[in-house]
């Protein structure tokens, strides 16, 4: 298992935001809720039913995690594309 902070913008390492990486895949947790599963199989990316879209911060890294805007996240969601499950 590794684990390494997600970086702003800027580069800069941020606390809290992690991405986590082990034999599933890799993981976006943010504070201590995991956030989204990018699984190693190649399957449907997860994001958390509870806590996807939880705060303005967890969706600005989010976003970063899985490099796209929010609005492509729910059109993926609302396609199928990606999983809505319970990560907690």
């Amino acid at each position: 298992m590794k684990v390494v902070n997600l970086k702003s913008s800027k580069g800069i390492e941020v606390p809290n935001q992690f991405e986590i990486t082990d034999d599933k895949g890799k993981y976006f947790q943010s504070y201590k809720t995991v956030i989204a599963l990018i699984p190693s199989d190649g399957g449907k990316i997860k994001l958390d039913s509870k806590y996807w879209d939880y705060s303005n911060t967890t969706g600005k890294y989010r976003n970063i995690f899985l490099n796209e805007k929010k609005s492509e996240t729910e059109r993926k969601i609302n396609d199928g594309t990606y999983e809505l499950t319970n990560l907690n």
